[in-house]
């Protein structure tokens, strides 16, 4: 089917038998757990207070990103059952509507458990296992006929198996390719380029050591990244925003282009068809973020080949929160209730958002009087991280109609955050 920007309505349940809706509840507003105490749970917060729904949300930390700001926040780790439980039924308190996620990393069978006595959980495990396990994942899209680079699993029998069918992987590609650790690897981590199999022993030996199992993809000649963001709900109702270009650095998204420029509508449009095609197969609810290749074709044609999946609010939808009608965040709390969604239309001709990725400040917030007065325009949104080297510490978004003075902007305001420059030298180049 086609995606566009509008809706695609459906009245039938999922495909895994769950029922739309949320689970019955006491008289009050609906209650969403979200595993997951980082940046992502954070941003949920003022959609879900404009909604007056209540968040209640796990945290690793009692200072983690998203304690500081939701008041209902019990301690615990995904992989503690009892911390589950009790996010969903705590012992003073209304129950959970519904369980949904800010990471993937979450126990499967627990999930299956709680679906099975009578907890919605959005995504469902069924879903999730895609964005947990790479090799499952490209089986999956295979079988949908989803465009992927070529790819193959590394036999996980012994280093020396899996050390000869790398070798004729690279043979077949063209002597460069790409392993990836099937589950764990995030922001360029879990994924190396190689020419050898000696470039992965150490891998390899950690396979059968008990280590994740690897698998190995081409290296794809790609003209840029892509992200294509969707919305769906249980009741079949699905909305996708604009595509998008990700500007990496070093393996991390530094900058996200609202909407890719110089994309064709033919290609947005696929790219959208591609989205919906995922959310729609895998039965996916809430906020997925289908991460792309733009490939030149033989003819000169661009095409898109998926590169990976995120089945939550994502890095690359961080511009939604100033840029389009409806947020990812809104978009995501109204999908996992079964909610009508949102409209996805932009509100700016362009929007920028450019990542704060570590900063010499020892706090960030004493940069905004610079940041401000330079940039009065800019959003920015910081998440009460500690600072370390490269860490994901806020976003700066920047809307115009001018895409060159836009993005300027919103990377100079980010630089500024990182303590790279002064307030007088950004503000003469802006």
């Amino acid at each position: 089917m086609s995606a566009t920007l509008d809706s695609v309505p459906a009245d039938r349940p999922s495909s895994s038998g769950e029922p739309s809706g949320a689970a019955p509840s006491p008289a009050g507003p609906p209650v969403v757990a979200v595993v997951g105490g980082g940046q992502l749970a954070r941003m949920m917060a003022p959609a879900a207070g404009e909604l007056g729904i209540r968040l209640r949300v796990l945290v690793e930390d009692p200072a983690s990103s998203a304690a500081q700001v939701v008041t209902d926040t019990p301690v615990g780790v995904a992989s503690d059952e009892a911390a589950i439980r009790s996010l969903i039924a705590p012992d003073a308190g209304p129950s959970a509507s519904v369980l949904t996620f800010e990471h993937e990393h979450v126990p499967n069978d627990l999930l299956t458990d709680l679906i099975e006595h009578g907890t919605p959980v959005r995504p469902g495990p069924h879903a999730l296992v895609q964005a947990q396990d790479k090799i499952v994942m490209r089986r999956r899209l295979t079988d949908l006929g989803v465009p992927c680079p070529r790819w193959a699993p590394l036999p996980a029998s012994s280093p020396d198996e899996g050390r000869a069918a790398l070798a004729a992987f690279l043979e077949e590609v063209g002597g460069t390719a790409v392993v990836k650790t099937s589950r764990g690897g995030y922001d360029g981590k879990g994924v190396r380029v190689v020419s050898s199999p000696d470039d992965v022993d150490d891998w390899l030996a950690g396979v059968a050591d008990g280590g994740p199992q690897l698998l190995v993809e081409e290296k794809v000649p790609f003209v840029r990244e892509l992200a294509a963001l969707v919305a769906r709900r249980p009741s079949g109702e699905v909305r996708a925003w604009p595509v998008v270009e990700s500007v990496q650095r070093d393996g991390v998204c530094a900058e996200v282009i609202a909407p890719a420029p110089g994309l064709s509508a033919e290609l947005d449009a696929r790219a959208r068809e591609i989205a919906t095609t995922v959310a729609e197969g895998l039965d996916v609810t809430g906020v997925l973020a289908v991460e792309l290749f733009e490939v030149a074709g033989p003819d000169g044609a661009s095409t898109v080949l998926v590169n990976e999946l995120a089945m939550r609010p994502h890095n690359s939808g961080h511009w939604t929160i100033d840029g389009a009608v409806t947020s990812q965040f809104e978009q995501h709390l109204r999908a996992v209730l079964d909610l009508p969604l949102g409209a996805t239309e932009p509100t700016a001709d362009w929007t920028v958002m450019a990542n704060v990725l570590g900063s010499t400040l020892t706090e960030l917030t004493d940069a905004l009087p610079d940041v401000l007065g330079a940039f009065p325009e800019a959003r920015v949104n910081l998440y009460g991280k500690g600072v370390r080297p490269g860490r994901k510490l806020g976003h700066v978004n920047v809307s115009g109609t001018d895409l060159d003075d836009v993005r300027r902007r919103a990377v100079a305001a980010a630089a500024l955050l990182r303590g790279e420059s002064t307030f007088e030298e950004e503000a003469s180049n802006a």
